[in-house]
């Protein structure tokens, strides 16, 4: 049977010491024809893959430094939407034409099982039935394969941080994918928003994507600056009532000078820091952080760790409130992810980098068809 063209696939043939060196040495693109149906099953589904996110996740994992790894040889791209190329025979929920997104948790690199290798820097991947639902029809295909950024927002503002309206929360990262994510939901539910981030043009961006108020973490030369009096003077001395810290280093250590008696400090992420685990796939975390505890004591912190996919593995009866509340916030235009940079296949080591480096605010996007 055909149903489509040969296409292409981004291929991750072993682990880099770190995400550049995977980039320049194990990283390619090659061939790919649209999978044999006669090797799938009746609840699998085949996507044509118009646009796949390009996530700071995939980059950890192809140095083998994030907490999940997939198996080299393996497709990268954890979060992808398109258009319905064939179905098995037990699917009905979803037709051949459909537009859809693909959950990543269920599916691709950062799933557990037989469709780790189906990622979606592809032209065709395979997912599971029940990891295939229709896109919302208030997201384009590139919005729609960058869902990931606001379960992790959900799961630390809301289920871990609490966070309620006429609150005040400290985000850091907020120009990255999921730390717009934030500001967007944090103004959602009603909270008073001071962003950071190092760079006064992209912190226009996070303004107008609703952030009340702007920092920055560095000084016009790149070095870090103290930002306490600056969230002080903002809170009228009293400090935030949340910090979300996707970042750590030196920024965690400031931000708990910037809080008040009893607040809440979620540890979403690692950014600033982010080689805290060997390369090459090897374990261990010879570069961990380290936060002080005589400031968590004195000022009698909740510290929360949030890890939105592994909390989900532990305990999955967590993900269903928050994929019904996105779901409805996205088809209402509540929430819409910020697509700034949208890259062809033959880009993806440039894409990549410019990824590493944090070029760009919000969401980064790869066609696998251009």
């Amino acid at each position: 049977m055909s149903y489509g063209k040969p296409g292409r696939r981004v291929v991750v043939s072993e682990f880099g010491t770190d995400p550049l060196d995977a980039i320049a040495k194990y990283l390619t693109v090659e061939a790919q024809e649209p999978p044999d149906p006669a090797s799938l099953g009746p609840t699998d589904v085949v996507i044509a893959v118009k646009s796949a996110a390009i996530g700071w996740v995939d980059l950890l994992m192809s140095s083998g430094q994030y907490q999940h790894m997939a198996s080299p040889p393996y497709c990268p791209g954890l979060e992808y939407s398109g258009e319905v190329a064939w179905t098995g025979t037990e699917v009905t929920h979803v037709s051949v034409g459909d537009a859809v997104w693909a959950d990543g948790m269920l599916t691709g690199p950062r799933s557990i099982g037989d469709y780790q290798e189906y990622g979606g820097w592809a032209s065709y991947a395979v997912a599971p039935g029940a990891a295939v639902a229709p896109l919302p029809t208030a997201l384009s295909f590139d919005q729609g394969c960058n869902f990931s950024g606001y379960e992790t927002a959900y799961h630390a503002l809301i289920h871990r941080g609490r966070l309620a309206a006429g609150e005040v929360v400290l985000i850091h990262g907020s120009t990255g994918t999921t730390g717009l994510a934030a500001v967007q939901m944090a103004k959602l539910v009603g909270a008073t928003v001071i962003a950071t981030g190092r760079n006064p043009d992209k912190l226009r961006v996070v303004t107008e994507q609703g952030a009340d108020h702007v920092v920055r973490v560095t000084d016009d030369d790149g070095a870090p600056r103290r930002f306490r009096e600056d969230v002080k003077a903002l809170t009228g001395g009293r400090g935030v009532d949340v910090v979300y810290d996707p970042v750590g280093g030196d920024i965690s250590l400031e931000s708990l000078r910037c809080v008040r008696f009893g607040a809440r400090f979620l540890v979403v992420g690692w950014a600033a820091t982010p080689l805290v685990a060997k390369g090459k796939g090897e374990r261990g975390a010879p570069n961990a952080n380290v936060l002080p505890t005589n400031l968590i004591m004195m000022k009698s912190l909740d510290v929360l760790g949030c890890p939105a996919a592994i909390s989900v593995h532990h305990d999955p009866s967590i993900r269903g409130k928050r994929l019904e509340a996105l779901g409805a916030w996205f088809e209402a235009g509540k929430l819409a992810p910020h697509v700034s940079r949208v890259y062809p296949m033959s880009k993806i080591g440039e894409a990549l980098r410019e990824k590493w480096q944090s070029r760009h605010v919000g969401c980064y996007v790869l066609h696998p068809g251009e």
